[in-house]
Order: C-alpha cells, then structure tokens, then sequence
C-alpha cells in the first residue's frame, strides 16, 4: 500500500466519525426546508426553554437542532409573548445526518446514536417533534419520529457516554 493511500484511508475514516460533518449535515438539512430555523442560542434559547417550560415542557437545549414553524411565520426567540404564541405551531426537529456510501435509499444501513435527552425530548414534545434523516451524498430527507425508528429498528446497541 503507497502512503497516499493510506493517508486517503484515514480522512476517509475521519469524515465518517467526526461530528463536525454532522454539523455540515443539519446546515445542509436546514438549508433544503423553507420553514427551518437552526436552533436559537444565548439568550434566545433561554427564552425559548423557559416558555417550554412555563408549558409544563421540560427539555435540554442540546435535544434538538432546528425548530419548523407553520406558515413560515417568523419568530423573534427574543421576545417571551412572541415565543410563548408561536409554541404551537412549532415542531422541534432532531437533525441525524449520513455520509457514508452504504447507506440505501430510505436509510437502510444507517448507523446512529440518539442521546438520552433526544429521546426525552421527542416523549415530552409528541408530535411537536420529528427526527429528519438527512443524506448528504444524494439529498435524501427523510422526516420520522423516535418511535417509528426504534420500530424500524434491526439493531440497538445502548450506550453511557460519560465526560469526566
């Protein structure tokens, strides 16, 4: 084997593992929807989580990626009235890309991971919530929800992730 080869191995190996190309993903995936949103942050997603919770809705802010609100309806994540009027008409999307060859069309053989707070996310927003499959090699988008993936589902392998 030349070392160029092997050097092509490693970044290919590289871009399938590295979690900065799954942000590349949910950029991609927002771009393709006209009603997404990339999460607020600062302060807006402060106020965003406070009126969740003012809802009896109890969610981290890292379970979640993007928000689609109906009618294209522009939201200033600033303002609590303006949040707090809009929450119903929002639905919280969980953005999990895939750039790996193996992956068929509708997403057979794709390999992820659902946080604990994702999953608590999707029980606590119903159907305010979606899972988007997203390709980055064809452009295949996909809308799901954590239920009907764990039902699709021919493997599970469950895992702690722990920071020290």
């Amino acid at each position: 084997m030349k070392l160029i080869d092997l050097v092509r191995e490693k970044r290919a190996h590289v871009a399938r593992v590295t979690n900065a190309r799954g942000a590349d993903g949910e950029i991609a995936a927002i771009a393709e929807m006209d009603n997404w949103v990339p999460r607020p942050k600062g302060p807006a997603l402060k106020v965003l989580l406070s009126a969740l919770q003012s809802r009896g809705i109890s969610i981290k802010g890292s379970s979640f990626d993007a928000i689609s609100v109906q009618d294209s309806r522009v939201v200033d994540f600033t303002k609590l009235d303006e949040v707090l009027d809009a929450i119903p008409q929002m639905c919280f999307v969980e953005i999990k890309s895939a750039s790996q060859r193996r992956v068929k069309p509708g997403f057979d053989g794709y390999f992820f991971a659902l946080t604990e707070a994702e999953i608590q996310a999707a029980e606590a927003l119903g159907s305010q919530h979606v899972v988007a499959l997203f390709n980055k090699l064809t452009g295949e988008l996909l809308l799901s929800s954590v239920p009907e993936i764990l039902a699709r589902a021919r493997s599970m392998n469950w895992q702690l992730s722990i920071q020290l």
